[in-house]
């Protein structure tokens, strides 16, 4: 096993601890599976041992059929793939290890399958997300963004001085930046800065976006906190809006790597199949990180 090889600590959530903590975000999405959920922690331990860790958090959807909003069958059988962000995630945090960098780090790694069935989440209902907020379900396609408000909220039992969440969340990346560069937004400069200059070094383009308080009026629901969607306008924007209602006083990163997973035609760079675009990037942050 990894984490046993590279001195990695890990805990596996099961369903009942999941329960436990009350995830109900991510159990709403896994419970048209037969497929349980897990949760994933890991933790690289290089610096100090009371260093407040930096916090990646992956989205780990095994396979997304879109669930009751069912995908268009063009391409489904790529949705193996809604998982990258974890598997960046994951692989960031072997390297981190590998390398021995001097950096206390925490992944975490929500684990569910999105499929259609008689126990599927269904639009229209409304869960109770793990911080308590409540959230009325538009689509069951925007799943991504439930199990990622779960995982955020638990990334604040680390007291994190930052977090840094990667998947691949909208559809909508692909038409602000194409295949060429990947969407991000947080709240913090220092932190956009830094992935910036990763960015440089490591060519994996990113391009900040605007999280502007207009944006919250899309998510807005007369029966709960929120919507999981606020539709086609700016939609890669107002996911990450949502994800915003999930983080507490601490330095934010959101990354969509969406339209830039699939490599499809190769590169000397890159070649063809999953990128894992992110982790280069991510390393590099790491490697050279300064506290905010």
């Amino acid at each position: 096993m990894l984490a046993r090889k590279y001195k990695l600590k890990l805990d596996i959530l099961n369903e009942r601890r999941i329960k436990a903590e009350k995830m109900g975000a991510l159990l709403a999405v896994a419970q048209g599976s037969s497929q349980p959920p897990r949760f994933l922690v890991l933790e690289h331990r290089g610096g100090k041992a009371n260093a407040k860790p930096i916090v990646l958090v992956g989205k780990g959807i095994t396979f997304d059929s879109g669930g009751i909003s069912l995908k268009p069958v063009l391409d489904m059988h790529k949705m193996k793939g809604d998982m990258q962000g974890g598997a960046v995630v994951l692989a960031t945090m072997v390297t981190a290890a590998r390398l021995k960098l001097p950096v206390r780090v925490i992944g975490l790694v929500p684990l569910a399958e999105n499929m259609p069935s008689s126990k599927a989440l269904k639009p229209g209902d409304v869960v109770k997300s793990r911080k308590g907020k409540t959230i009325e379900i538009i689509s069951t396609d925007a799943e991504g963004r439930l199990i990622l408000a779960d995982a955020l909220d638990y990334a604040g039992e680390f007291k994190p001085q930052a977090v840094i969440d990667l998947a691949t969340l909208t559809g909508g990346a692909l038409y602000i930046l194409g295949h060429a560069g990947v969407p991000i937004m947080g709240n913090n400069k220092r932190l956009a800065d830094a992935i910036r200059a990763a960015a440089r070094v490591t060519a994996e383009k990113v391009w900040e976006m605007p999280l502007w308080e207009e944006y919250q009026e899309q998510l807005k629901s007369p029966v709960a906190d929120l919507k999981n969607s606020g539709g086609k306008p700016a939609n890669t924007i107002t996911a990450a809006i949502f994800l915003e209602n999930f983080i507490g006083g601490w330095p934010w990163a959101h990354i969509d790597i969406a339209a830039v997973d699939d490599e499809t035609k190769g590169r000397p760079y890159i070649p063809k199949g999953p990128s894992g675009i992110g982790l280069r990037l991510l390393v590099s942050l790491l490697a050279n990180w300064k506290k905010f």
